[in-house]
Order: C-alpha cells, then sequence, then structure tokens
C-alpha cells in the first residue's frame, strides 16, 4: 500500500468513525505503529486531521476530501460508469462537465471513443465541445486536437480543480450545451442532487440550467445521501448512471421520480 492509499484510507475510516487510535489503524491496515503516527503527523500538518494523544480525530475538512485522497475509492466502479456516460454522448455535441473522480472518469471514456475525437480520413470529423469549470479536465482533454475545450474561469478551488465563483457564472450564461454532465457528493429523491461546498453547488447548477438534458454520474455510495448545498431537483435530471450496488428499493424511487437508471 503506497503513502497516498493510507492517507485515503486512514481518512475514510476518520469519516466512518469520528476518530482513530494509532493502534488500531496500523492493525486495520497491515503497517507498523510508527508508520501510521508518521502518516497522522503529515495529515495534521496538512490541516486534514486533527491530532490527539495517541491517534486523532476528524478535521471537518476531511468530509470533503482533496480530489487527490478520493482517487481511489471505488475506481472500478467509476470507470464503469464513466464509459456508461459517454456510449449517451453523440458526435457534435457540446457537453458540461463538471469536476471530481467519476467526471474524470467520463472524461477519459470520451477522449478514447474514435468516433468522437478522431479525425476520420475522407473528411472534416466530428469535433467534440467539453465545456468545464475543472482544471484537471481541461488538462486531459486540452492534449486532444478534435476535442474543444473550453473553460469557465474562476478562481481555483484545490481541493476539486474546479473554477468557482462570478467569472464561470458570467461565461456559462453565454453558453448553451446539450448535456451536462455532473459528478454529486450526494443524491436522493427528496432532495435531489447536493454537493459539499456551496461555490462548486453553484456553478454546477449553472451547467444544468445551460443544458438540454442533465445526466448525474454517481456511485452507489453516494445514493440516498444528501450533502449540504443543493445543485438541483430531481426534475431536472434526465438520467441517473450509477453502478450494479445500488439498492432496488432506492433505484425504483429514482425511477418513479421520473429519472432513468443506468447500472453500469
Amino acid at each position: 500500500m503506497s503513502r497516498y492509499e493510507r492517507w485515503n484510507a486512514l481518512l475514510e475510516l476518520l469519516t466512518e468513525h469520528g476518530k482513530l487510535e494509532v493502534e488500531e489503524a496500523a492493525e486495520a491496515l497491515g503497517v507498523s505503529a510508527a508508520t501510521i503516527r508518521r502518516d497522522l503527523d503529515q495529515l495534521a500538518r496538512q490541516q486534514m486531521v486533527t491530532r490527539t494523544r495517541g491517534g486523532a480525530v476528524a478535521h471537518n475538512v476531511s468530509y470533503d476530501l482533496p480530489l487527490r485522497y478520493k482517487s481511489a475509492r471505488h475506481a472500478d466502479a467509476k470507470q464503469r460508469i464513466g464509459a456508461a456516460v459517454a456510449a449517451l454522448i453523440a458526435p457534435g455535441e457540446v457537453v458540461g462537465l463538471n469536476g471530481g473522480t467519476t467526471t474524470t472518469e467520463v472524461a477519459r471514456a470520451l477522449a478514447v471513443r474514435p468516433e468522437l475525437t478522431e479525425r476520420p480520413e475522407n473528411g472534416p470529423g466530428q469535433t467534440l465541445t467539453v465545456v468545464t469549470n475543472a482544471l484537471n479536465i481541461a488538462n486531459e482533454l486540452t492534449v486532444r486536437p478534435q476535442v474543444k475545450i473550453v473553460v469557465t474561469g474562476g478562481g481555483a478551488r484545490p481541493q476539486s480543480y474546479e473554477l468557482i465563483g462570478p467569472l464561470a457564472g458570467l461565461v456559462l450564461g453565454e453558453l448553451a450545451l446539450d448535456i451536462a454532465v455532473l459528478g454529486v457528493d450526494a443524491i436522493d429523491v427528496e432532495h435531489g442532487a447536493t454537493a459539499h461546498h456551496e461555490g462548486e453547488a453553484s456553478v454546477n447548477r449553472l451547467l444544468a440550467e445551460r443544458a438540454r438534458r442533465v445526466v448525474v454520474a454517481a456511485d452507489s455510495s453516494k445514493l440516498g445521501h444528501r450533502a449540504f448545498a443543493r445543485i438541483c431537483g430531481l426534475d431536472q435530471v434526465g438520467a441517473l448512471v450509477t453502478d450494479g450496488g445500488v439498492d432496488p428499493a432506492l433505484a425504483a424511487a429514482f425511477t418513479e421520480a421520473g429519472v432513468e437508471v443506468i447500472t453500469a
């Protein structure tokens, strides 16, 4: 297990339990107590946890983990979801993508679909247009010559690499999208799609409003929960793409609410 994998595991344990003792963490991760102490010290220096005598307690920010720590969570499911979402997108469409690990997998799946991004031998080819407020997604796709990248602008949020604030809103107000693909922190039937951070939720809401259709891409661990800031209600969501771990009763509730549930 690499250092970042250990850190991710420690943060997940803290998020689940609220506090953690060095010895129990060492046993859970199969490493020495000295290694856990060093890991917790480093996380504390980054203000990810609060150190205590013999362990650590969850810092508020640990409920909204930076993207680099989230990448190992449900990785296989997110890759399948990314491929399933990419299959819903037609050549020539304008696609809005917000930030997050799942939408990053959507971007990667789009980049390897030849009918979307490669120029045919005879003809101009179809150019896919991606509008995003995520710096990491723009960075990955900008090297693809057949993908037109539009970045919203705004202030960068280091936890998610997303651009937020009024500048992002000004740009999105001038654009029209065929489809908005939204990664969310939580989604449920009553509260709709939600995010931990209100600034991200605001930009995500604008992406949804500027699109003809909205697809939420979320692994099953995010279903049936709500986060701090509302993005949009289910009445704006056309489809929910998730993994096979979704509870059948919960999937039925989304379907009854008018959302097409696609499992990958």
